[in-house]
């Protein structure tokens, strides 16, 4: 279960008792006042954007010459362009036109569908593309076919144009050749010639090459399912056999009808796909298979080349995910040793920080220390430093340079200790451990992408009066050039509302020992005399957090027009925190995250300002099960809860992410009973409205039905909205409008202007 937020997920900021701010970044100067318009949900999804020019997937080609992004039509805020700006100066320049290249966006393949959802892509046109090494091509797949835009001469030519789609196509190293999934089969089309190759020729039915298998998309966060050697001699690519997986039957419901779809989703304590990995030589046409050891019931993790292509790295994690070893492979041969090992008595996280050295040796992270940090081994493994440490978890690996032995690292953390609020990008080194080095001015959120060499990065920035802005940094932290300003002025679409935004205040709790992050925001002239009903969003489940120091939805806006006071706060479990903290929900989900929350609960209630008898929660996803579980807690005292595509009982879900907190259902009887929804419906605090789509392949939907079933057969009042054809996020403006009025209707029925008056 990737994270899924609702889409009134707040990025949040202000100061708080916990993290002392120092003075945020002055928003720019206005010409004049902004309006003071009521935002509308009608306005909202609408286009163009509220959220400006945004800029996606932003990428410095590796000659540093051009920075590339793709961006949001303004007809069309669904369908993405693909742009480029010149780092010399000069203004950006659209280089794939997705409406002028395929007008009529046809329907996707299953496989793409379930491919794009596990990505949780949901916009069209050109939503990925990827440089070749050397910067002379971008490959972008468009609505199922492949287009290459040339460099040199600004040139897009159509490498395919099939019935069926090309899917997880790749620029070779050297930019020799682009490879390809079709059919089920890996393809590599030869640039110069034209011609194709068919790498593998029996995928069908169940058997399927180089694509990352349902688990490994939607819960190892990994996307592909082949890699290609730097020298281009070689492909590791992985064949799924799904036979073993279970069938589970269900209605794909849409607006013009119903089919049944014999899903293979393996469901937690029953069996996985099995995954093998072999590796290609491309030039001899051989093909070895890969040892991963007698134990086929394993997850392939991780893959990646040593910078000479001699060596293949692969992490396998064990079935239970406590022990996760790092394999070093011969691609000649296929034969396979350990080099290092990590363990955990919970789970050992996986993340994207390996990263293959020139000298041989690698950087890659554990959380041994308690705390998530970067480690220095050399190339039969054996750890030769630590390149950071201290009461703060690294959140990613973002570059390095050989040449200065420096590494860069994006962090929450001040003076050495974990602030969870902000993030920024630091340097260290990897020749000693050392203090990290600020990069990025403290006071809001940044997100970087430093170039291959470590001279330049890609800086994405927002705070609590900044709208996303995307720059080209030099390494220094000095702007060479804006990719999208997204300056908050006259013009800019969300100008006309900008006066009635109210800015989110932060604070702390205290629960076993931890500090849990709030963050508030109150209606337009707000007055403390008075009492205002509450809307709780939650997420709850292990994420990246969404208590930020960072520029507000525009629909958490719509929520305070109606006069809500909007509260967030971030239980133990959720967050890129510490091991303990994470580790909090370990066999029991559903219970520590829900005593944090009533502790949320009692607080709003020992505020003065703040109507206790109308309270709600609303949440997607695991916060559509943190929702039901709340609405079913006597001490929360909940008057409502709106509950979008919950997990209601965890057996039902899939094998690596329940199996990760919760084990087995055969191992955990206790505490899979424990966060089952039906028993705990007789304590329902409040009305209830549930939510799904009646394609949803993520949370099945008889997670939501066996709820239905369930109160219905107790004649227990409750309201419910289903979505035809769509899958686990509600997609495009039109069902989002539907979606947001919905929740608006009710809470303004259940604890808004329409609500019962509270007895005396």
């Amino acid at each position: 279960m990737r994270t899924f937020l609702l889409a009134s997920t707040i990025l949040m900021a202000a100061t708080s008792a916990f993290a002392q701010s120092s003075p945020q970044p002055a928003a720019p100067p206005a010409a004049t006042a902004p309006a003071s318009s009521i935002l509308t949900v009608e306005r909202v999804f609408a286009n163009p954007s509220l959220a400006g020019p945004v800029a996606k997937g932003v990428s410095l080609s590796p000659d540093g010459e051009l920075v590339a992004f793709l961006r949001s039509r303004e007809d069309d805020v669904d369908v993405l362009d693909l742009w480029a700006a010149p780092v010399k100066g000069g203004e950006p320049f659209k280089l794939i036109d997705a409406r002028a290249l395929v007008p009529d966006a046809g329907e996707l393949s299953e496989a793409e569908k379930a491919r794009r959802e596990r990505m949780r892509i949901s916009q069209r046109g050109v939503v990925e593309y990827s440089w070749d090494e050397q910067g002379r091509y971008i490959l972008a797949p468009l609505e199922g076919d492949i287009f290459l835009a040339n460099r040199a001469d600004g040139s897009v030519r159509r490498l395919t144009e099939t019935t069926a789609d090309e899917i997880d196509a790749k620029v070779s190293p050297k930019g020799a050749f682009v490879s390809f999934v079709r059919d089920q089969d890996l393809v590599v089309l030869n640039l110069a010639s034209g011609a194709e190759q068919a790498i593998t020729t029996d995928g069908d039915g169940l058997i399927t090459w180089a694509t990352a298998e349902f688990i490994a998309q939607e819960e190892l966060d990994r996307d592909t399912g082949y890699w290609w050697s730097p020298d281009e001699r070689f492909i590791a690519l992985q064949r799924t056999d799904e036979t073993q997986v279970d069938i589970i039957p269900r209605l794909d419901i849409t607006g013009g009808g119903a089919s049944v779809i014999e899903q293979r989703y393996p469901r937690a304590g029953r069996p996985n796909a099995v995954v093998e990995l072999y590796v290609q030589d491309v030039q001899a046409g051989q093909r070895v298979k890969v040892d991963l050891g007698a134990n086929a019931d394993i997850y392939l993790a991780r893959v990646n080349w040593a910078k000479d292509g001699r060596t293949l790295y692969v992490q396998r994690l064990s079935r239970d995910q406590k022990t996760l070893d790092l394999l070093s492979v011969d691609p000649a041969t296929g034969a396979s040793r350990v080099i290092a090992t990590q363990r955990s008595d919970a789970w050992v996280p996986l993340n994207h920080d390996f990263k293959a050295l020139t000298d041989g040796n690698f950087i890659w992270a554990s959380e041994e220390s308690g705390w998530k940090h970067l480690y220095l081994h050399n190339r039969d493994g054996r750890r030769l430093r630590a390149i950071t440490r201290g009461d703060y978890p690294v959140k990613a690996l973002e570059g390095v340079n050989e040449a200065t032995g420096e590494i860069f690292f994006t962090a929450s953390m001040r003076d050495g200790k974990e602030y969870p609020i902000e993030q920024q990008l630091f340097r260290a080194s990897m020749k000693r451990t050392a203090t990290p080095v600020e990069i990025t001015p403290r006071g809001g959120w940044w997100s970087a992408s430093v170039n291959r060499t470590g001279t330049a990065y890609v800086g994405n920035y927002t705070d609590v009066n900044t709208p996303m802005q995307s720059a080209l940094y030099g390494i220094d932290g000095q702007r060479i050039r804006w990719i999208e300003e997204n300056r908050l002025q006259p013009g800019h679409p969300f100008w006309p509302y900008a006066e009635r935004q109210q800015k989110p205040t932060f604070g702390t709790l205290q629960s076993h020992g931890e500090t849990l992050m709030w963050q508030m925001t109150t209606p337009p002239d707000f007055d403390p005399s008075k009492t205002y009903p509450v809307v709780m969003q939650v997420y709850g489940g292990p994420s990246g957090g969404g208590v930020k120091n960072g520029w507000q939805s525009a629909t958490n806006q719509l929520l305070t027009e109606a006069g809500y006071i909007v509260f967030r706060l971030d239980n133990r479990g959720e967050g890129d925190r510490s091991a303990a903290f994470k580790q909090a929900l370990y066999l029991k989900m559903g219970q520590p995250e829900i005593e944090d929350q009533v502790i949320a609960a009692d607080y709003l209630r020992s505020l003065p300002y703040v109507d206790d008898s109308r309270i709600a929660m609303m949440g997607w996803s695991y916060g559509g099960f943190m929702s039901l579980m709340a609405l079913t807690e006597p001490k929360m005292g909940l008057a409502s809860a709106l509950a979008g595509a919950p997990p209601t009982e965890w057996s039902l879900y899939d094998t690596a992410y329940t199996e990760r907190y919760m084990s087995t259902p055969q191992a955990n009887v206790d505490g899979y009973a424990a966060s089952d929804v039906l028993g705990r419906l007789d304590h329902l605090t409040g009305r209830l409205l549930l939510l799904h789509g009646m394609a949803d392949d993520n949370v099945i939907f008889e997670n939501t039905t066996r709820v239905l079933n369930a109160l219905q057969e107790k004649s227990i009042p409750f309201e419910t909205m289903l979505y035809p054809g769509q899958r686990h996020g509600v997609r495009g403006n039109e069902r989002q409008l539907h979606l947001w009025r919905t929740y608006l209707d009710f809470l303004d029925r259940t604890i808004g202007a329409r609500a019962p008056a509270k007895a005396d």
